[in-house]
C-alpha cells in the first residue's frame, strides 16, 4: 500500500498502536451506522478491525499531519455496483471520520486524493461513492468531489441487524476526471 500525502493528510497503513485513535471515533453513533457497521464496544474491537484492514491491505488510516493522529479512515474497495459495468477496471471510496473534525474539508481532500490515485497510478476506468440516503454528508462529499449520481438500492446491512436502507450510488469515469483536469 502506497503512503500518500496532501497538504494536510497522509494517507497510509494503519498500525495497531493506531487502536486508541481508532477507537476514539468508532465508538460514535454518528459514524458506524452512516457506514453500514455498529458503534465498536472497546479498544480490543478497534485492534481487530486495525488487523482486518492490514489483512485486506485496501484501507488507509487518515492522519492529519498538525496533530500526528489518525482521525478516520478512507479505502480503494473492489465492489462493482453495476452489473452492466462489470468489465471496467474500477474501485468504490469508503471513507469515515472523526466527528470532532467535520466541517474542515478534510474528506473531500482525501477522496480527491485517492481519485487522482485510482486514476494515474491505478488505472482505473471508474470509481465509485455511495451513501445511505439518511447520509446528507456523504452526499454532500460526493457532489463535492464531482461524482455524478448513477441509481440507487434498497439493501438490508447484516451488520446492523438487517437494517433496511437505500443506498446513493455515484460514480466518476476517468474521461471525465481527465476533461475536467486539464
Amino acid at each position: 500500500m502506497e503512503r500518500l500525502i496532501t497538504e494536510r493528510l497522509i494517507l497510509r497503513e494503519w498500525k495497531e498502536t493506531d487502536s486508541k485513535d481508532l477507537y476514539e471515533y468508532a465508538k460514535s453513533e454518528l459514524v458506524g451506522p452512516n457506514a453500514g457497521w455498529p458503534p465498536h464496544k472497546n479498544e480490543e474491537e478497534s485492534k481487530e478491525i486495525i488487523k482486518m484492514f492490514i489483512r485486506n491491505n485496501v484501507t488507509y488510516a487518515i492522519v492529519l499531519k498538525s496533530e500526528n493522529k489518525v482521525i478516520g479512515s478512507i479505502g480503494l474497495h473492489d465492489r462493482k455496483p453495476d452489473d452492466r459495468l462489470i468489465e471496467l477496471k474500477q474501485k468504490e471510496i469508503g471513507y469515515v471520520l472523526n466527528p470532532k473534525y467535520w466541517g474542515r474539508g478534510i474528506v473531500p481532500e482525501a477522496v480527491n486524493c485517492l481519485i487522482k490515485y485510482g486514476f494515474n497510478e491505478l488505472n482505473l476506468d471508474l470509481i465509485w461513492c455511495g451513501h445511505f440516503d439518511f447520509n446528507n454528508k456523504s452526499k454532500r462529499v460526493n457532489e463535492k468531489c464531482g461524482f455524478k449520481y448513477r441509481f440507487h438500492k434498497d439493501e438490508k446491512l447484516q451488520l446492523l441487524d438487517d437494517k433496511e436502507v437505500t443506498t446513493l450510488y455515484y460514480c466518476m469515469f476517468k474521461d471525465d476526471y481527465i476533461k475536467h483536469n486539464q
